[in-house]
């Protein structure tokens, strides 16, 4: 059977690893106002690790997000094209992803990659439980005194090990006050589900939904289905594993806003992000990264021909001839 451990291993010393760095530099590691932060900070920065490994898995998405918004006019050709045979029509536009080199699952690559992140802090984590013989603490790597400071880091008063599910033994065990663990847990959840749904509408608002239906499906996936989900998955996760979560939502969207404005994505038929009513600019065409191309020149207005002046000496033309005047009967 396929073993996670290496993961597990792999989350426990990118944790201790920033513990130790914030205890060295003089983050308290006691409790102040009712939070270890040297253990917020680590889980904090295991976040930002993550993301710098994957920084080169989110340009690839963001190349692929903007081939799959150039093939949107050819995407709606084949659909014309083949109204009424959806599997003519899925098969056309794999060929046609495939020759374009566009992939329509790359949006959801890196989510799917940090996947295996969540699990093994949520592991980790679970494990937390200052009653386990000291073999068990040991495990991944901990010293027992590590496993033991981690099993008491609070977040104002609620362990990080608690989540808004705990039963009334596993609160026990934890020394943790119930009613504090599903407030504290609770707003988290909140906030985790609030900051998901941002981070999918932020993009989509840039960029516009997409024509392909299997595109669309998945951006209200992203939009909608995982954001809900929370509200039940999220009473079951520790409460470090949402941190982890909301740090992420949060990073992602500073990401985000720094790509999409340093390179805003290219305008597509239907999508101008004009509020109705305004006038629609004419878009200039961008490149693969939203790069603005030089303006084509203005046509100029041709010249009214210039009327030739009277020769000098000449009389000025009269161009109207006066009629004789009718005599008075």
């Amino acid at each position: 059977m396929f073993s996670l451990d290496w993961i597990y291993y792999a989350i426990s010393w990118i944790l201790l690893t920033w513990h130790s760095a914030w205890d060295a530099i003089g983050v308290p590691v006691d409790a102040v106002i009712g939070t270890n932060w040297a253990w917020i900070l680590a889980i904090v920065f295991l976040v930002v690790t993550v993301r710098v490994i994957l920084f080169p898995v989110f340009v690839k998405q963001i190349k692929s997000q903007r081939a799959m918004q150039a093939l949107q006019p050819r995407v709606k050709e084949l659909q014309e094209k083949h109204k009424g045979d959806r599997e003519t029509l899925q098969k056309e536009m794999m060929e046609l992803y495939r020759k374009e080199k566009a992939n329509p699952l790359m949006g959801c690559l890196p989510m799917f990659l940090q996947i295996p992140v969540f699990l093994g802090l949520f592991h980790v984590l679970r494990r937390l439980d200052p009653f386990k013989s000291e073999d068990k603490k040991t495990l991944y790597g901990w010293a027992v005194d590590q496993f033991d400071s981690a099993s008491r880091a609070n977040l104002f008063t609620a362990p990080i090990a608690g989540k808004f599910g705990s039963t009334a033994d596993e609160l026990a065990r934890l020394g943790a006050n119930g009613t504090t663990v599903k407030v504290i847990a609770g707003i988290l959840v909140l906030v985790m589900m609030g900051t998901t749904y941002l981070t999918s509408r932020q993009m989509i608002l840039k960029t516009g939904w997409a024509e392909d239906p299997q595109q669309k499906m998945i951006q209200r996936l992203m939009l909608y289905g995982i954001p809900l989900s929370l509200l039940v998955s999220g009473a079951i996760f520790p409460i470090g594993v949402i941190i982890y979560w909301v740090t992420n939502n949060l990073f992602t969207l500073g990401q985000q806003q720094w790509v999409l404005r340093k390179y805003p994505p290219p305008p597509t038929p239907g999508h101008t992000g004009a509020k109705p009513g305004s006038p629609v600019q004419p878009a200039r065409a961008t490149g693969l990264f939203g790069r603005k191309a030089a303006p084509a020149p203005a046509k100029q207005t041709p010249a009214a021909p210039k009327v030739a002046g009277p020769k000098p000496g000449s009389k000025p033309a009269n161009p109207k001839k006066s009629r004789p005047a009718k005599r008075q009967g």
